[in-house]
């Protein structure tokens, strides 16, 4: 048959011939669907637009709004700049150019190193090969042919390449003009299909990765299906800029890093332990409403109790070495969860007494290496708002969801909007490896928290590969108020580790029963999540989490006794206000608090003291009127207390 049926999204058909390619679908379709598509999934694969069909199959025509197709225009971008490299430095040598998170690389292995006024030039060539409109044409090659042609074009770092792919004879490469790179594609259709792009940056990469490898030059860049897209991603990044919290955390007298105290280990200033100190209140507070018992661990522990629980022999890279104690191993402890197995082991437990809640706000410690280090967002030495819950199967799903509905409590009082929860799934080539080899408790307890998260109407992804050792986990995903996306929190489930420390509880027959363990963090560690809000929030904290919450501004020197009062009878309240008596005009000490970003201005004149008042202006409203110091402390105890995200 010359025939083929081919199915769309909305499950119509078509009947076309063989020899038609998707890109003729798209003519088919509309002018509109044929300029702005860029890549095709074919029964559920991605393929180029122009190869054709070969059997009956399901198809649908991508735009580069979408995921996948925004994700082919990014990586053929990286080879329209490796392209415009190629003319400017004939001799440079290509490495990869994979797109990543709404921007896109190449490496190049140059002698100079790229500059901005290189990368001016690299995008006007850019430009040209776009209006230039090459067809970006496929092309299978055996592995002998590549390794001609790229040992003819004195390619090394490709024949590197050719030399790590396995089992596969036939080996795709992609041409647009004069330019060839070693490719698996899918690509756009031609080069004028990229048009809305900016080169963002260049620097320096190893290699691989690998800092025993050749120091190469790499450029960043990023690209949209329209110009109104790109700019819009260009404004989030020059916004995440301003926000980076390396940057706020600093002018904020948050935190610092010292050479003499290590890499990666923050030291708190007083602000920034303002900020630690609300969140383990506000931890505390909620899971003492949620019957949690609070319980303190040491921070040093034999390393016999880490090869019971496993981690010696699993995460023993990313602990920090043993040091002998008296002929005795003992490590620095890089989790809480032995010490609190310890805890419920010390006494006897019935299945009355269960669920058993454990929090703890422990430090731990984890080797990173050098170049992972990255402000507060990786760091040595981390506080954790952990906890574990161990409970009969019977209780595990109303214990999960628990747990999960806390992450909403908490998303809801910071302004989270956006989140995701990805289930990881172990995979069945790591058991007895990666995982632990109990095949059949893996399904059980996979299938009890995919059933938990439907039950409680989560949206989740499924990813195979990435649970814990112990088993299945919950990763949580957050989007800052800029769309920025981090990893806050994991919610584990462990079915392994309780039966290595003899973990029991006699049920209602008298027999011992070993129970579930809930691995818990909702704030993620201190160090990260506060990282994250400084980026959220853009340094402009709410008034319960600000490390300053009030200033007084007295107009002259005749108040400064009034105002002096006003300050005590605030910190009476328990509120963090300063005095700022300086002798500048009003309108500076306004502007000087504006730029420490404190939420509350009280101006003080002689009228207010008059009537024991206060002028109150907030950052962002203005002025707000005169109020009361009794009506005042209404309104700051209510907001804090309830910590409300605005004062409205």
């Amino acid at each position: 048959m010359n025939e083929l049926k081919i199915t769309l999204p909305d499950n119509s058909t078509r009947i076309v011939e063989k020899g038609y390619t998707p890109q003729d679908v798209a003519n088919d379709i509309g002018p509109g669907l044929a300029r702005s598509v860029v890549v095709a999934k074919v029964n559920e694969s991605l393929k180029d637009l122009n190869i054709p069909f070969t059997e009956d199959c399901h198809l649908e025509l991508l735009t580069a709004e979408t995921p996948e197709g925004h994700n082919t225009l990014l990586h053929s971008a990286a080879h329209l700049m490796a392209q415009a490299v190629k003319f400017y430095w004939p001799e440079a040598k290509l490495t990869i150019g994979p797109a990543i998170d709404n921007r896109f690389y190449y490496d190049f292995d140059v002698k100079e190193t790229f500059t901005d006024d290189d990368l001016v030039k690299i995008d006007s060539k850019m430009h040209e090969l776009s209006k230039e409109d090459y067809p970006c044409i496929r092309c299978e090659i055996s592995r002998k042919e590549a390794y001609t042609l790229f040992e003819k074009m004195g390619e090394d770092y490709k024949l590197e390449i050719l030399e790590d792919i396995e089992d596969e004879e036939l080996l795709t490469s992609y041409s647009q003009g004069d330019f060839i790179d070693l490719c698996r594609g899918p690509h756009v259709p031609s080069t004028g299909k990229i048009k809305y792009f900016k080169l963002l940056s260049t620097s320096g990469a190893y290699w691989r990765g690998n800092e025993n490898n050749k120091m190469l030059q790499r450029i960043y860049g990023t690209v949209f299906h329209s110009k109104k897209a790109l700019k819009k991603y260009l404004f989030l990044l020059e916004e995440a800029k301003k926000r980076d919290h390396r940057k706020l955390g600093k002018e904020l007298k948050l935190f610092t890093f010292d050479d003499e105290v290590g890499s990666g280990l923050p030291l708190w200033l007083p602000n920034g332990t303002v900020m630690i100190e609300e969140l383990e209140t506000l931890a505390k507070d909620t899971e003492r409403k949620a019957y949690y018992d609070q319980v303190r661990t040491p921070h040093l522990t034999k390393g016999s109790l880490y090869e019971k629980s496993g981690h010696l022999e699993h995460y023993k890279d990313s602990m920090y070495p043993a040091m002998d104690i008296d002929g005795t191993e003992y490590y620095v402890k890089p989790m809480n969860c032995p010490h609190h197995h310890k805890i419920y082991a010390s006494s006897p437990k019935s299945y009355r007494d269960l669920p058993v809640r454990l929090s703890e706000y422990g430090t731990c410690y984890r080797y990173e290496k050098s170049g992972q280090l990255f402000g507060l967002m990786r760091v040595r030495s981390l506080q954790m708002n952990d906890a574990h819950i161990y409970c009969t199967k019977e209780q595990f799903k109303e214990e999960f969801l628990a747990v999960c509905n806390m992450y909403l409590y908490y998303f809801k009082i910071f302004g989270i909007e956006k989140y995701s929860m990805r289930l990881s799934l172990h995979s069945k080539e790591g058991l007895g490896k990666k995982y632990v080899n109990e095949p059949q408790l893996w399904e059980k307890t996979e299938r009890w928290v995919r059933e938990a998260l439907i039950e409680g109407k989560f949206d989740f992804v499924e990813v195979v590969g990435e649970a814990a050792f112990y088993g299945p986990k919950i990763d949580v995903q957050v989007w800052s108020a800029i769309g920025k996306e981090f990893t806050l929190a994991t919610n584990q489930v462990d079915f392994a580790v309780p039966k290595k420390f003899n973990l029991t509880y006699k049920d209602e027959n008298g027999d011992d029963q070993t129970p579930l363990c809930i691995h818990r963090a909702p704030l993620g560690t201190h160090e990260r999540f506060i990282g994250f809000l400084i980026e959220h929030f853009g340094g402009n904290f709410p008034l319960w989490l600000a490390p300053i919450q009030v200033v007084v501004l007295p107009v002259s020197d005749k108040v400064i006794a009034y105002s002096e009062k006003v300050v005590s009878f605030l910190r009476d309240l328990n509120i963090r206000v300063k005095l700022n008596d300086r002798p500048d005009k009003i309108g500076s000490k306004i502007r000087q608090a504006e730029i420490d970003k404190i939420n509350i201005m009280l101006i003080v004149g002689e009228k207010e003291e008059s009537n024991l008042s206060v002028s109150i202006r907030r950052r962002f409203d203005g002025d707000m009127g005169k109020l009361s110091l009794n009506d005042l402390k209404n309104l700051l105890v209510s907001e804090i207390s309830n910590r409300r995200l605005t004062h409205s």
